[in-house]
């Protein structure tokens, strides 16, 4: 069962804006602890790439493809992750996926389809 699921994804023009969530899937029980939080995303042809990621505490890094544009963020609380993407480019077009890494081992979800076109 997937412990958690990426949202957010879909058709975008160039510039727009888009924001991605990862949350547990519904009916799943957190039972352990959650570290580093992640986004990777990967292109069709491509290998999957790392994107940003977020240490429990909030510190952010970034690819420099992204930077100044992407921002991610996290809710403890809630155990959710978001990615507010703007000045969005035909070149970020990639299926985005989080991976959750816990006490337990790193979970990934399905992905999320973005595509930026016009």
């Amino acid at each position: 069962q997937d412990q958690f699921v990426e949202s957010g994804g879909g058709l975008v023009q160039p510039g727009g804006s888009r924001r991605l969530a990862c949350v547990a899937t519904r009916g799943t029980r957190i039972t352990y602890n959650i570290y580093t939080m992640y986004w990777y995303r990967q292109a069709p042809g491509k290998a999957r790439e790392l994107v940003a990621e977020i240490t429990r505490s909030g510190s952010a890094s970034y690819v420099d493809s992204v930077k100044g544009r992407f921002t991610i963020s996290r809710d403890n609380a809630n155990n959710k992750m978001y990615l507010q993407m703007n000045s969005l480019k035909p070149e970020d077009t990639a299926t985005y996926f989080c991976k959750v890494q816990t006490t337990v081992g790193p979970f990934w979800g399905q992905g999320t389809q973005v595509t930026v076109s016009s």
